[in-house]
């Protein structure tokens, strides 16, 4: 039988990968909630109903803008943070013609997408597991 046993290195490791990606939640909503203000209050509001695509979109950019303005500020390097920011639009590269073809609507693509794109980063950050949970950040 074989044991494996976390050393209190290890668990410091781990520890620093579930809060960097926890913050990266945090950034996200930040921006789009910030960003999502900013717009309203200019009046550039877009109605999910709609305008379902360009609503996800802009939310998705918005997202981005918050995750990595936090992600540069950590000391991480361009090819994680466009990774990640490419993970909030890549949702919907499958479910834009389903929801075209009258398949979803704009609910379930919000739905389904948000429920996608929680475990492609966490996939991301696990391929990258040095830059995340390494004590450089």
């Amino acid at each position: 039988m074989t044991t494996t046993t976390t050393t209190p290195k290890s668990g410091r490791r781990w520890g620093r990968f579930a809060l960097h990606y926890v913050e990266m939640i945090i950034a996200m909503f930040v921006g789009m909630i910030g960003l999502g203000m900013l717009r309203s209050a200019v009046g550039l509001g877009i109605s999910p109903a709609e305008q379902p695509e360009l609503w996800y979109l802009v939310m998705a950019f918005e997202m981005s803008v918050g995750m990595a303005a936090w992600m540069r500020f950590r000391g991480h390097g361009w090819a994680p943070t466009l990774e990640m920011c490419g993970i909030m639009f890549a949702p919907v590269v499958p479910l834009f013609p389903m929801l075209w073809l009258g398949i979803i609507d704009g609910g379930v693509l919000m739905l389904v997408s948000h429920v996608v794109m929680f475990p492609l980063m966490l996939v991301a950050m696990l391929r990258r597991l040095d830059e995340y949970a390494g004590c450089a950040h």
